[in-house]
């Protein structure tokens, strides 16, 4: 893979929707190593990476498809499934563990009655356990799409939800 130049050259008629793709193959054409900045663009656009994107991909710049899925299973920044609206990452890092990180999630499944990698049906939230956000003085620490919320006890993770839910602070349905 590294060292391979990106041939981003085919065009699909195949596939909806490759006006992102499109740009993104252009983009890269002829550059070395630009797997891993093809992915991460690509799910940019996206938001995940779906199998008939990761073919369109894998047809478009050249590579073979086991090599995306090699790349896209390997690092944890890459989805190849839709994440909800809200993205809720909870760090289970050495000192979150010790603070209660473990008391955090449960709240979470409590509240939304999801765990650790799922997606409530409405697609309003998705719940990850993280190892260190490298906020320890923090802990334990929720972080709900780009807002860090830290110090965090049981009890105040239903409020710190509420800012993303409905006015009634239940999950809408």
């Amino acid at each position: 893979m590294e060292g391979e130049t990106c041939k981003c050259s085919q065009r699909f008629a195949d596939v909806d929707d490759l006006g992102p793709l499109q740009e993104i193959l252009e983009r890269y054409r002829g550059e070395k190593g630009a797997l891993i900045p093809l992915l991460q663009d690509t799910q940019e656009a996206y938001g995940y990476l779906d199998e008939r994107i990761m073919r369109a991909l894998a047809k478009g710049a050249g590579y073979q498809l086991s090599q995306l899925y090699g790349v896209a299973t390997f690092y944890t920044q890459f989805r190849l499934q839709p994440i909800g609206e809200h993205l809720i990452r909870v760090c289970h890092g050495t000192a979150c563990h010790v603070a209660g990180a473990e008391l955090i999630s449960e709240e979470i499944h409590n509240i939304l009655g999801i765990r650790d990698g799922e997606t409530t049906p409405d697609r309003k939230f998705t719940v990850e356990s993280v190892m260190c956000v490298g906020a320890c003085s923090l802990s334990p620490i929720m972080i709900v799409d780009e807002d860090t919320h830290g110090k965090l006890k049981p009890a105040n993770v239903r409020k710190v939800l509420k800012k993303y839910m409905g006015e009634s602070g239940e999950k809408e349905e």
